[in-house]
């Protein structure tokens, strides 16, 4: 779900962030910039708040991180109204997303008193594991899926016993500070989760490289994330990695054709394609190819695109016009396009939904386009089909459409990516671990292992006298 950087290359001036709204174009606000000085001073806010909130009770930790999730629960509406303007995300969508920051908080806060340690069976003694927060984090969050993918750092960090640093995307801070005014409404000390709007190279470097910030969680593009790895690296600091993507959508001909066909546009049209997740490389067994074009076309055609407050839109535009001409630019007018959807005219960053015939060696098919964009592509086996699948220096997500259960296992497992679902388009539960193979990224969040992702394992030995004989 990583997102693509969209910053000028000089923006060691910028003192303040427009936020401009997809649909419209309008600047909805503007928020001041963070200095590194800015970094430096919240850094040492949040490492006194951390000791305060590691040091209590479990029960009461817990305690307050549900009071956080309801007071987030109370504001939903809010915060998805916030997400439509500064994202142009469709209300139905901005609605799910705010759920799913509650969501996050309740699931972390039920963890934190299970966050269990280990007895190990060891001579002359007791052998027992701690998992200690590590103390400050920081989370650089993307522009494309701003509430949630912030939430699937702060919320298990902030239960282990950490404080949090937040850095939202330049376009889209409006959500992430709401909600650290929700936190500190809720209770939460002052000083444990902050957040620090500003340019990428300014705020989200200093944050990188600040001695005092015990690991960093990124979600973004491969090329920044190799970047944020290497600058982690020289202080042997803690990374997670969430990148880039290309998944394939492999549809055998034994399949549910009409079934696969009408799911198809939502793996790849959803957020408007700006999804590291998105399905945008549609792989379809030969002896079925023409009739799964002709039941996708109607599906993508009927897509509803549009006004993202009203509830019917399904699609909304592009976050920024850059990034519209870095989409378009995927797709040149020689580009041998199958069909084509329909956007509203006049302002707003829209791009029709497009799907291609591609090779499978065309820039359009092994690069991540990030916008509304599929290319479909013939294979006669299965064999021919986990090779294309795999043929990308990406590997997140995808899914495989068929009857045969044997095969589905076989494929999922021959397939390089991290997570896979047979017969449907579901990536992300907060439930289940999440995260990618080669360069899509390093390590995994959420599910049941998200809180222990934030700790480190403190062995303790106490050893026990002998019993002596003479007793």
């Amino acid at each position: 779900m990583g997102a693509v950087p969209l910053l000028r290359a000089d923006v060691r001036d910028v003192h303040e962030l427009r936020v401009l709204n997809p649909a419209t174009e309008e600047v909805v606000a503007t928020v001041p910039a963070a200095t590194p000085q800015d970094v430096d001073a919240a850094v040492r806010r949040a490492a006194d708040a951390q000791r305060r909130w590691a040091g209590l009770a479990p029960g009461d930790r817990a305690r307050q991180l549900r009071r956080f999730a309801d007071a987030v629960d109370g504001q939903l509406e809010e915060l998805a109204q916030l997400e439509v303007s500064e994202a142009g995300h469709p209300i139905a969508s901005a609605r799910w997303e705010a759920g799913n920051v509650r969501d996050l908080l309740e699931y972390a806060a039920g963890g934190v008193e299970r966050l269990n340690g280990a007895q190990i069976p060891v001579p002359g003694g007791l052998d027992v594991t701690f998992h200690e927060p590590l103390g400050v984090v920081a989370v650089i969050a993307p522009w494309n899926f701003p509430m949630p993918i912030a939430a699937w750092g702060l919320a298990p960090a902030l239960a282990a016993g950490n404080a949090v640093l937040l850095k939202p995307a330049e376009t889209t801070p409006l959500t992430a500070l709401r909600l650290a005014a929700l936190a500190l409404e809720a209770g939460l000390p002052e000083g444990l989760f902050q957040v620090l709007p500003g340019a990428g190279p300014v705020a989200g470097d200093a944050l990188v490289r600040h001695p005092g910030v015990a690991k960093v969680v990124f979600t973004g593009s491969t090329a920044v994330g190799r970047s944020v790895m290497a600058t982690c690296a020289e202080q042997v600091k803690r990374v997670t990695l969430e990148l880039g993507g290309k998944s394939p959508n492999i549809v055998f001909a034994d399949a549910d054709i009409e079934r696969a066909a009408a799911a198809a546009p939502d793996s790849f049209l959803d957020n408007t394609g700006q999804d590291c997740c998105a399905r945008s490389r549609i792989l379809v067994q030969r002896s079925v190819h023409d009739r799964f074009l002709e039941l996708l076309e109607p599906a993508v055609k009927s897509f509803t695109v549009g006004d993202p407050t009203d509830p019917a839109t399904r699609m909304g535009p592009l976050i920024s016009a850059a990034h519209r001409e870095r989409v378009r630019s995927y797709v040149p007018e020689s580009a041998p396009a199958l069909f084509r959807g329909e956007v509203p005219s006049g302002k707003g960053y829209w791009y029709p939904a497009t799907v291609l015939a591609a090779a499978p060696g065309d820039r359009v098919a092994v690069e991540e386009v990030f916008g509304p964009v599929a290319v479909v592509i013939p294979f006669e086996d299965e064999a021919e089909a986990v090779r294309l699948a795999n043929a990308t220096d990406y590997g997140l997500s995808g899914s495989v459409w068929t009857r045969d259960v044997s095969r589905a296992l076989r494929v999922s497992r021959a397939v390089a990516a991290g997570n896979l679902s047979v017969n449907s388009h579901s990536s992300v539960r907060y439930w289940t671990p999440f995260g990618g193979f080669k360069r899509s990224g390093l390590g995994r969040e959420l599910g049941p292992g998200a809180l222990a992702a934030f700790t480190e394992t403190k062995n303790v030995f106490v050893a026990i006298d002998p019993l002596e004989e003479n007793q």
